[in-house]
């Protein structure tokens, strides 16, 4: 019965469309006079009823019934679902205890519970779509990376010479904080290929193997080793840098079971922020620290390379940095770079 009540709804309306629109309506050619027939017992003649439009299914099409190419009413055992024009004008779709009804930008819906009928009015993004939107990219740089720092020489030594010897680094003790807070997908014509760019926090400590710490020589301003005569053993040295960068990776995402592998790689570009040196030392038996902001000759710009692999929310990554540490001699020519793991949002 609803069905049927439905049906007649939009077929009124279209009727009610068509009155209006008078232009594109063919005027019906005036009936010719009727001369009045002579007085006679027989009754006068009844002209034929015009024939009313009927509903004409089209060939082939299932449970698809067209009205005067005006009105298409399509039902399956699941629903019933009936458009006006054809740019699809009006929607009246009833599926179970749910009926949309659609015209233009604005629709409503109309639910029978058990608690009685509920109305509410659909937003734009419940109107139902003729056409399927292709889906969005979704990235993986955004989130939390845990990983140990290094560096190396021009020849890709991690052996300083004896002269940059004060530069060795513990490594176990040398750790690197990133927090990537936010990131961009732009899909390159697959769903599993896309560009990747975002913006990140890095905070990076170089811990210092020997009992030393770093200071610009008052001389000639070049960075060297540095030891307060007043402190007893150094228990903690290390260097400070924060840094903010973005990265503009190509990602790949392979197919595996419900989710992807994604693998990227691309470049990184960072600006330094601040920078200092820590130091935990005894003087006299009592512990005491001291802290230094400076910018140490670190190379205010850099950029590097980086390579990413993971599956769902784990991934491996590693960063290589095409600059030096420090400025052009400003200090040891070291490049710096960083292995460890990301947690992303997948």
């Amino acid at each position: 019965m609803k069905r049927t009540i439905v049906l007649l709804s939009a077929v009124l309306w279209m009727v009610a469309v068509m009155a209006q629109e008078s232009d594109t309506i063919p005027k019906m050619n005036q009936s010719p006079t009727l001369e009045k027939a002579p007085e006679s017992p027989e009754a006068p003649e009844v002209p034929e009823t015009p024939e009313a439009p009927t509903l004409e299914k089209t060939p082939d099409a299932g449970d698809t019934i067209n009205v005067m190419g005006r009105v298409e009413v399509i039902e399956t055992p699941d629903n019933t679902r009936i458009t006006l024009g054809e740019n699809e004008v009006l929607i009246v779709e009833e599926n179970g205890d749910t009926v949309k009804v659609v015209l233009g930008s604005r629709g409503i819906s109309i639910v029978e519970g058990e608690k009685g009928t509920e109305i509410k009015v659909m937003e734009m993004e419940d109107k139902p779509k003729s056409k399927t939107k292709k889906k969005k990219f979704r990235p993986h740089f955004a989130g939390l990376e845990v990983g140990l720092n290094n560096y190396v020489t021009e020849d890709l030594s991690m052996t300083l010479p004896p002269g940059d010897a004060y530069m060795d680094l513990n490594t176990g003790k040398s750790w690197n904080w990133n927090l990537n807070f936010i990131d961009y997908g732009f899909r390159l014509g697959s769903d599993y290929t896309g560009l990747v760019t975002g913006l990140g926090f890095e905070c990076i400590n170089y811990s210092f193997d020997g009992q030393n710490s770093i200071r610009k020589d008052p001389e000639t301003g070049v960075i060297n080793t540095y030891v307060p005569d007043y402190a007893g053993n150094i228990t903690k040295s290390k260097l400070n840098v924060n840094y903010l960068y973005a990265p503009l990776l190509l990602e790949f995402q392979i197919p595996a079971g419900k989710h992807n592998i994604h693998i990227s790689g691309g470049v990184l570009g960072g600006v330094k922020l601040w920078s200092n040196t820590k130091m935990k030392y005894t003087v006299s038996g009592e512990k005491s620290k001291e802290k230094a902001k400076g910018d140490y000759n670190l190379a205010p710009l850099r950029w590097g390379v980086t390579a990413r692999v993971g599956y769902r929310a784990i991934n491996f990554y590693a960063n290589y940095y095409m600059t030096t540490l420090f400025k052009e001699n400003g200090g040891p020519e070291l490049y710096p770079f960083s292995i460890g793991l990301a947690f992303v949002n997948w």
